[in-house]
C-alpha cells in the first residue's frame, strides 16, 4: 500500500469540502498521523443510475483513497427497502427486493469513474442486507432500539416535512436505527472509524456515532467514531443540483451524450461554479477563484471540459467542446469532424447517431428521427430504418439534431 498523504485535511478544508463533523480535531489527528483508517459512505440503490449529483460524496472518497485510505462503500440493499424519511413530503416507493438488486448491479459501474476497485488498496463494496437478513426484529429492537429516544428523533430535521404533513410512518423511524447499526457494525467487521456524507444527513451520521459511545457505556468498550459531511450542491433556489433545463446530467454514457453532458456542466449556477471545480477537479483553488473573478464565463468552459474529460474521458471532452464552440460559429461550416471507417458503411441512421454521440443510445437515436429532430446533409429524416452509405457520406456529410447540435461526418 502507497504511503499516506497527510496533508488530505488541509485539502479537504482548502476546498471546502468539510462542513460539519462530530470532532473535527480528532478527525485532523488521524488524517495528519500518517496512519491509514478506514471510511464509508452509505448510499441507497433507488435508480440503476447516477447523476452528478449524486456523485459529491465519491468525489470526497476518491481523495480519501489516493490518499492512501481504505474505501468501503455501501450499497443499501436493506435500508433502501424502508426508503430515507429525509427531506420527502411523503412516503418513499416501496420498491421490491430484485429491482434493489439490479440497480446495485448497475451502479457499480458508474462508480469506477470514481474509484478503483484494483491495484494495492481497492474500494470494497458491502450491502447492508447481508448483515440484517438474519437479523430477528426482536434482537435488533433489544440490542439497538433500546438506546434510541423517540422524542429526540421527533425533534430531527430528517423527520421534519414528514411530521408536517401528518404521515410519519413507524416503518420509517426505523430507517435512522438500521443506518446508525451500519456505521457500528463497520466498525466490528472492517475497522471504520469515519462515516462521510451529504449534509443532509447529518442527523443520521450522529446517531451512528451516538448509537456507538452509548454501546460502549453498556459493554464498558472504548471506540470512537467520527461523522463528517459535505456541503450539497444547490443551487441559488436551494434545490439539490444534477439536473437542468436539459434533463438529468446522468454518468452512463448510454444514457446522455458527450455533448449534452458538456453543455448539462455548463449550465452549473455561477455561484455553483467554485464547488464543482473542488469536487470534480484538482484545479487549485487559488486560480478557480481568479477564473471566476475575470472571467465566469471561460471559467464555466474550463469546468465543462474538466468535468467532462474527468468524468467521460478526454475524446469526448475535446468532441464536446468542439461541438459547443460551433454553437456560435458559422452554423456548422466548421462543425467538428468525425471519421468514420468506409468498411462500416452501409449504417443505419440510429447506428450513426450512436456513433457520432448526438444520441447516447440508439433508441434514443430513433426517439430522436421520429420527433423530427433529425437533419442528414440538410434534409429531415423522418425514417429510422433508413441506411445510409458510404456514398452518401462522400467528402463530408453534415449530421443535425434540432438547430444547435451538428457534426460532420467523414470517411476515414
Amino acid at each position: 500500500m502507497s504511503k499516506v498523504d497527510t496533508k488530505l485535511y488541509e485539502v479537504l478544508k482548502e476546498r471546502g469540502l468539510l462542513y460539519q463533523c462530530t470532532d473535527e480535531e480528532a478527525l485532523k489527528k488521524m488524517l495528519e498521523s500518517g496512519v491509514p483508517i478506514t471510511l464509508y459512505e452509505g448510499t441507497d440503490p433507488t435508480a440503476d443510475s447516477l447523476h452528478i449529483g449524486h456523485c459529491v460524496p465519491y468525489c470526497i472518497l476518491r481523495r480519501f483513497q489516493k490518499a492512501g485510505h481504505k474505501v468501503l462503500l455501501l450499497m443499501g440493499g436493506a435500508t433502501a427497502c424502508v426508503g430515507d424519511p429525509s427531506g420527502r413530503q411523503e412516503l418513499r416507493k416501496m420498491m421490491t427486493k430484485e429491482q434493489i438488486a439490479e440497480n446495485i448491479e448497475k451502479i457499480k459501474n458508474t462508480l469506477k469513474v470514481f474509484l478503483d476497485f484494483d491495484g494495492d488498496n481497492p474500494a470494497v463494496i458491502v450491502n447492508n442486507a447481508d448483515w440484517f437478513k438474519d437479523y430477528s426484529y426482536i434482537d435488533f429492537m433489544r440490542e439497538i432500539g433500546v438506546h434510541f429516544n423517540v422524542n429526540k428523533m421527533l425533534s430531527s430535521e430528517i423527520y421534519a416535512n414528514r411530521i408536517e404533513e401528518g404521515g410519519l410512518t413507524f416503518f420509517e423511524m426505523g430507517y435512522m436505527l438500521m443506518q446508525a447499526f451500519d456505521f457500528v457494525h463497520l466498525n466490528r467487521s472492517h475497522g471504520c472509524t469515519l462515516q462521510y456524507g451529504g449534509g443532509d444527513q447529518w442527523g443520521n451520521i450522529v446517531a451512528g456515532v451516538e448509537l456507538q459511545r452509548k454501546l460502549n457505556f453498556a459493554n464498558g468498550t472504548n471506540i470512537n467514531l467520527i461523522g463528517a459531511t459535505n456541503p450539497l450542491l444547490l443551487t441559488p433556489e436551494g434545490k439539490k443540483m444534477g439536473k437542468t433545463e436539459r434533463g438529468a446530467i446522468w454518468i452512463d454514457k448510454d444514457k446522455i451524450s458527450a455533448y449534452d453532458f458538456y453543455q448539462g456542466v455548463y449550465q452549473t449556477p455561477d455561484a455553483c461554479v467554485e464547488m464543482m471545480f473542488a469536487l470534480f477537479t484538482d484545479v487549485a483553488m487559488a486560480e478557480v477563484r481568479e477564473m471566476i473573478k475575470t472571467d465566469i464565463v471561460a471559467a464555466k468552459k474550463r469546468l465543462s471540459f474538466e468535468v467532462t474529460k474527468f468524468v467521460r474521458g478526454e475524446e469526448d471532452a475535446i468532441l464536446a467542446q468542439s461541438m459547443s464552440e460551433n454553437l456560435f460559429a458559422n452554423g456548422g461550416d466548421d462543425a467538428p469532424i468525425m471519421e468514420v471507417a468506409k468498411a462500416e458503411f452501409p449504417m443505419g441512421i440510429c447506428d450513426l447517431l450512436f456513433k457520432t454521440n448526438i444520441a447516447p443510445s440508439k433508441s434514443e437515436g430513433r426517439r430522436l428521427v421520429q420527433g423530427g429532430a433529425i437533419t442528414f446533409k440538410n434534409e429531415k429524416v423522418s425514417d429510422f430504418n433508413l441506411q445510409i452509405s458510404a456514398d452518401d457520406i462522400g467528402d463530408g456529410a453534415l449530421l443535425k439534431k434540432g438547430k444547435k447540435v451538428f457534426i460532420k461526418v467523414k470517411l476515414a
